[in-house]
């Protein structure tokens, strides 16, 4: 199983953080600017996970997730939403879009690796 994951975030800070706890737990990991960023990526390399943001430019965490999901290699893969964003209405525009799970920020990295951990092995 492929346990590479893709973060994304438009926050070099909050790409760093969860790439220094994926890379402490043992997960290889890249990471993607924003959400065309990630797709051109994910068009090339292979990824067992994504953890994306909601709001950032030229291409949305929701648009990320809805056209993850029409590609063959992304399409069942689980995406993690990590955001602000905690209101039932984002939330469920998330599923609908396709999201696996969801954590609000700010995050400990141990709730992040549980999640993780669960959705991977």
């Amino acid at each position: 199983m492929n346990n590479r994951i893709l973060v994304v975030d438009d926050s070099a800070t909050v790409r760093q953080s969860v790439s220094m706890a994926l890379d402490r737990a043992g997960y290889p990991n890249q990471q993607a600017v924003d959400g065309q960023d990630a797709l051109e990526k994910l068009s090339t390399e292979s990824f067992g996970m994504i953890i994306t943001d909601i709001n950032m430019p030229n291409l949305d965490g929701f648009g990320l997730i809805q056209r993850a999901r029409k590609m063959d290699k992304t399409q069942y893969i689980p995406i993690l939403v990590l955001t602000t964003e905690s209101s039932d209405e984002v939330k469920s525009r998330g599923k609908a879009a396709g999201a696996t799970g969801w954590i609000v920020k700010p995050f400990k990295a141990n709730q992040l690796l549980k999640v993780v951990k669960m959705v991977l092995g």
